[in-house]
């Protein structure tokens, strides 16, 4: 049973308004249970969003190293054969965007082939072990650079049954400039 006391309000024009007032009833708790049965669900929901953030950062970083790693590769022959200087771009990469670049581990390939129409055959890059390298009888001679980065995201909270530390390694490649 709900009981309430009838009061007035007055304005500052003067004029009264009755206004009424309810009594505390048995339901009065109910919305703070509800938030402290919610709060737990909710929180672990928003950590969970903020670890899932930073791990999908940590990714696209790891994959701009790589790509940064590629561009450098790809501008020439002799900067695709410069495995340095490749390292050097994925790391800076990675350093510029806030992380310690000796986390980043980095790899560089070279493939050789044959383009005919899109579909490459591969070959041997080496003319001391391929005599023809660098000719092709159908289509044109390409050189591709492959770097491959790999890095770690620590996340921010333990969570029961998942790792709390996890790799991600991306791959860039891109036909070299001839």
């Amino acid at each position: 049973m709900v009981t309430s006391a009838k009061t007035t309000t007055r304005f500052a024009s003067g004029l009264r308004k009755p206004t009424r007032r309810r009594a505390l009833g048995p339901q009065s708790g109910q919305s703070l249970i509800e938030i402290a049965l919610l709060l737990p669900v909710l929180l672990t929901l928003l950590l969970g969003a903020i670890d899932l953030g930073g791990y999908a950062y940590t990714s696209i970083v790891v994959g701009n190293a790589a790509q940064a790693g590629a561009v450098y590769g790809a501008q020439g022959l002799v900067f695709a054969a410069d495995t340095t200087g490749i390292q050097n771009a994925a790391a800076n990469d990675y350093a510029n965007n806030g992380r310690n670049p000796n986390a980043l581990t980095i790899g560089s390939a070279i493939s050789c082939g044959c383009d005919n129409g899109g579909a490459i055959t591969n070959w041997n890059c080496s003319t001391r072990t391929n005599p023809s390298a660098g000719t092709c009888a159908t289509g044109h001679w390409v050189v591709m650079v492959s770097v491959t980065t790999s890095g770690t995201y620590n996340a921010f909270f333990n969570y029961p049954g998942l790792p709390t530390v996890l790799t991600i390694s991306r791959t860039s490649a891109m036909r070299v400039s001839q």
